[in-house]
């Protein structure tokens, strides 16, 4: 029994332009051609086209699907191609599963008629900052960070930000009290602040580097200082600019 290009598409499910397509690009030949140009497929083509179009649902690419099927030992080429086709599909999985949860972020942020930085003390993790991150501290430490904050979720993230606005708010009211920098009371916020940065996977201080750490801060503490965002994160410029004072005094006076 053979089919023509139009009889076998119908039973396919799929239009003559795939079958000519794949014909093409020497993915499934016809089992002969006939002196009218016709293409007639038989039992061996019906059979191949049958497996592709399974890998194919897979979402394989076609030059894939064509090296398998071509591959010696056929049964375990396609157990190694598919073994790497669900690892790339597991990896853009968590991909598109760290966008939806940036999206959902930004609509929540959105709604309540805030900016979607909510996670201004964060600014070394997000995406705008990774090629900085990556040469200052490593691939790991961006991922991990990254990858840990967007995985939180909307309510979780929340919790967090108003922590942030919490540790921010109480910088403004120590120095507004008229506390210097190395006074008891900077040093315990300061205390509270490294803890803080403690809790962020992929940080120095999460690892416990104490010397990283301090560079990190330091670094950190230049930020406070020089961008407005952050002064406006914490009420006034004075208060960015105290609490980075205090932070470079504690990370030179270790505990």
């Amino acid at each position: 029994m053979e089919w023509t290009v139009t009889e076998l598409a119908a039973r396919a499910g799929i239009s003559g332009r795939t079958l000519r397509h794949y014909h093409r690009i020497g993915l499934l030949t016809p089992d002969r051609i006939g002196a009218n140009g016709y293409r007639h497929y038989g039992p061996v083509a019906v059979a191949r086209l049958q497996r592709i179009l399974l890998l194919r649902e897979t979402g394989m690419p076609l030059v894939e699907i064509r090296a398998v099927l071509d591959a010696p030992e056929t049964p375990a080429a396609e157990v190694r191609a598919l073994g790497a086709h669900l690892d790339r599909l597991a990896a853009e999985r968590t991909m598109l599963e760290q966008r939806i949860a940036a999206v959902e972020h930004t609509l929540e942020m959105r709604r309540q008629g805030l900016g979607p930085r909510m996670d201004v003390m964060l600014q070394g993790f997000n995406d705008a900052y990774e090629d900085e991150v990556v040469a200052r501290w490593g691939r790991d430490a961006f991922d991990a960070a990254h990858g840990w904050w967007h995985g939180l979720g909307v309510r979780r993230q929340r919790a967090w930000k108003a922590r942030a606005e919490g540790l921010l708010r109480r910088w403004r009211e120590i120095q507004e009290e008229g506390h210097a920098p190395g006074s008891a009371a900077a040093r315990e916020q300061a205390d509270a602040h490294l803890a803080w940065f403690a809790e962020i996977p992929g940080t120095p201080a999460h690892a416990g580097d104490a010397v990283t750490t301090a560079a990190m801060v330091r670094g950190v503490a230049d930020g406070y200082e020089a961008d407005p965002e952050f002064h406006r994160a914490f009420g006034s410029a004075d208060a960015a600019r105290f609490a980075a004072a205090s932070l470079r005094e504690r990370v030179a006076r270790p505990a």
